[in-house]
């Protein structure tokens, strides 16, 4: 049996999610998010002594999160420390076009954007050709990556992957059934830097907890956030 610790990444910028290229020295993540991906990594290192492989996306706020999570593990357990990879396909999806197009107060209330986006991959999953990749592509790239992962995941392996909401929710979401309409209410309610846990066996993955913030979220840490 191995075991699987999916991560979403810390906070980032505003600019993260732009369409328009940032800056060569822009950050990954918020000072909020490189605190978050700390306290998930002692987080972690609460709950096992090493991993055997960690992975993130491309992203820069993929692997922002991935450094900062295994500084912090590596303080608690520097033994237990793996060489970490990249592996672009746990990248997250490219948010398709927006009904209207953009608006320059888009995102000045963040319920607003929400509903404009839940609009927009709702068009996205029935098949609308409105990302760079379609919703069938995307599910088979993000399903190669997790394939992959499970791979590394063998009897006594224990592996940390750092993505994205949607991206680890999609997953979850296939696991349990889900149908594709309703998968972003999954993805809307994940906390930046929380844990995902997945079991792998010969009945295939199982998932174990999801979204696990308990760490971020305690009155004398106040670090969950959802954006």
């Amino acid at each position: 049996m191995g075991v699987l610790y999916l991560v979403r990444h810390g906070q980032a910028p505003m600019h993260a999610y732009s369409s328009e290229p940032a800056a060569p020295d822009a950050p990954g993540l918020t000072d909020l998010g490189f605190a978050q991906a700390r306290h998930t990594g002692l987080e972690l290192a609460r709950q096992v002594p090493e991993f055997t492989a960690a992975v993130s996306g491309d992203l820069p706020r993929q692997r922002a999160t991935l450094d900062g999570v295994l500084a912090a593990f590596g303080e608690v357990h520097p033994a237990g420390l793996p060489a970490s990879a990249v592996d672009p396909g746990w990248d997250e999806y490219v948010i398709p076009a927006l009904p209207g197009g953009p608006s320059p107060d888009l995102y000045d209330t963040p319920a607003g954007y929400q509903q404009v986006l839940d609009a927009a991959l709702l068009r996205w999953t029935a098949g609308a050709a409105d990302s760079v990749e379609s919703y069938a592509e995307y599910v088979a790239r993000t399903g190669a990556a997790a394939d992959r992962a499970v791979e590394l995941a063998g009897s006594g392996q224990t592996v940390l992957v750092v993505s994205s909401a949607g991206t680890i929710t999609a997953l979850v979401a296939r696991l349990w059934g889900v149908p594709a309409e309703s998968w972003p209410a999954l993805a809307r309610a994940m906390v930046n830097a929380s844990i995902t846990k997945l079991i792998v066996g010969r009945r295939g993955i199982t998932v174990v907890s999801t979204n696990e913030h308990g760490h971020l979220a305690a009155t004398d840490v106040g670090l969950a956030t959802f954006r």
